[in-house]
């Protein structure tokens, strides 16, 4: 702390008004925002790796030279284990993004919007910083190559996979990770490979647009890397929608810095680098977790077993190591794994594809977007009858209303003198209504539509869906209508309905049983 200091009070030419310490991230760095009387902030880093500090500081000033959004470093101590960089402020995309992650998924557009904005920038960093850049100077190596995959590898095998307790033969699956590293490593490697590539170090300014942190572990090497890394993030829950969205975006951003390869090859490697990410990843929850004792790793882990268990599904050729993926499934199969069923709309699926198109939509993507009233639950519905002499019913909610069906074509039993005195409650009028059939006919369309609108809304997490059917007098056919439409709303989906009469002055509820 006292070098920063020192740092700052000669590069500012004063002493500064106030020093506050931020949350840090996965590293032995520390961060500081470093006030001036002004109002003016930097930020400071003390680092106890002077190579890890040079990387950064290398990298950084190559990057500003690319005109590429990351933070300017202003000044560097004399031993390089402090320097001081531009404060991006305090809005990273982490932060940005909580309310899609914390909806299990369901991202606004908003949100949405942030997200492509990042992923179409990544090419950039990627290619273009990549060219003049002295990969020496990267930290702890320059490239991406078969020895670091095999560390990878035997780090997802020793802190993870023994700690599950199956039995395996390891050479075998040493065998099979030689060959999962060379097939990684046969991809082109002019590339910078970010390697820590996530939404905690992209930071958001006053227009959203972002800016990258934390590259200093980056190295030469492919291009799917970062991709993987971003999109297969367990905890951010990407609907498999979303994450074919994104990938689209990153596939057309990459073809302005260089000339892409087929959408078949690219989604062949991509496969390959999201397994290879996946396994990466559960030997760190691993180390995390089981050896470490760290809750919000133990409880990690799940979510990083449902994308394996998902990349597991494509076809067998797309893994061609056979004693690694017959593991995996047996890892997949552990109680303490056990998957938890989802809608198939929140799913986080695999990168799935219809013949390897990454553009053609699917009958599991879900829905394409989401608002911000989505995720808020549970489901209520209300289902009303009315007459047209004394207006539609009023919309409580602030939803602006819902369906209106007009009951007014049918056979109306008020015609006749027995049923006037009775309502659509009544079993004479039921019989009357059934057995001319007009009803039951009119009611078949109905019940499609709101069939698939509530199935939506439940996937959305809407809270409110309001149906009203309208008849000359309120008194049988919409009765009738309304009282059969909200009992199968509940007997189907177990969602509250709460009907009302209106001109009968009748309520009910049917309780949620789900």
């Amino acid at each position: 702390m006292k070098k920063l200091l020192e740092l700052y009070s000669s590069w500012r030419g004063k002493s500064p008004l106030n020093i506050e310490r931020l949350e840090g991230a996965g590293s032995n760095r520390a961060y500081y925002r470093i006030v001036d009387k002004d109002g003016q902030s930097v930020i400071g880093v003390v680092g106890t790796s002077r190579d890890e500090n040079h990387a950064f500081v290398y990298l950084a000033n190559h990057f500003a030279q690319r005109q590429l959004p990351v933070p300017r470093v202003l000044a560097v101590s004399a031993d390089e284990t402090c320097y001081l960089q531009t404060d991006l402020g305090n809005t990273s995309l982490f932060d940005a993004i909580r309310g899609g992650r914390e909806a299990g998924g369901r991202y606004n557009l908003k949100e949405q919007q942030l997200l492509r904005r990042t992923i179409r920038e990544l090419p950039n960093i990627q290619l273009r910083g990549a060219r003049g850049l002295d990969f020496s100077n990267c930290y702890p190596q320059p490239e991406f190559d078969t020895e670091s995959v095999l560390y990878d590898l035997n780090y997802f095998k020793y802190c993870f996979l023994k700690a599950t307790e199956i039995d395996f033969h390891e050479p075998k699956l040493e065998a099979n990770f030689r060959l999962f590293a060379k097939d990684l490593t046969a991809e082109r490697m002019d590339s910078f490979l970010y390697r820590d590539f996530q939404a905690r170090n992209i930071m958001l300014d006053s227009n959203g647009s972002p800016h990258f942190i934390d590259f200093q572990g980056g190295r030469r090497g492919p291009f799917y890397y970062d991709l993987a890394s971003f999109l297969w993030q367990a905890s951010a829950k990407y609907s498999f929608k979303l994450r074919r969205e994104l990938v689209f975006e990153y596939y057309n951003s990459l073809k302005n810095y260089t000339e892409v390869p087929s959408k078949h090859h690219f989604v062949e490697r991509l496969s390959l680098f999201v397994l290879f990410r996946t396994l990466q990843v559960l030997g760190a929850y691993g180390f995390r977790g089981y050896f470490e004792r760290k809750r919000y790793f133990i409880d990690s882990i799940p979510p990083a077993i449902q994308n394996l268990r998902d990349l597991l599904e494509l076809p067998a050729e797309t893994f061609p190591y056979p004693y690694l993926t017959d593991l995996l499934h047996q890892i997949t199969l552990l109680p303490q794994f056990a998957q938890i069923e989802e809608p198939a709309a929140n799913r986080t699926d695999g990168f799935r594809t219809t013949q390897h198109d990454i553009y053609t939509a699917h009958p599991l993507d879900g829905p394409a977007t989401f608002s911000k009233y989505d995720g808020r639950g549970p489901l209520r519905v209300r289902v009303f009858s009315f007459s047209y002499r004394k207006g539609l019913p009023e919309d409580t909610s602030g939803n602006g209303g819902g369906y209106v069906f007009d009951c007014r074509s049918t056979h109306n039993p008020g015609r006749y003198e027995p049923y006037k005195k009775i309502t659509g409650l009544d079993e004479a009028v039921i019989r009357f209504l059934e057995d001319d059939g007009e009803i039951l006919e009119f009611l078949k369309p109905v019940y499609q539509l709101a069939n698939h609108h509530v199935e939506r809304y439940l996937q959305r997490g809407f809270t409110d869906l309001m149906f009203s059917f309208g008849c000359t007098g309120g008194q049988h056919r919409s009765v009738y209508s309304a009282q059969h439409l909200a009992e199968h709303l509940n007997r189907k989906y177990g969602v509250e309905v709460i009907i009302n009469h209106r001109e009968q002055g009748i309520t009910q509820t049917l309780p949620a049983t789900r």
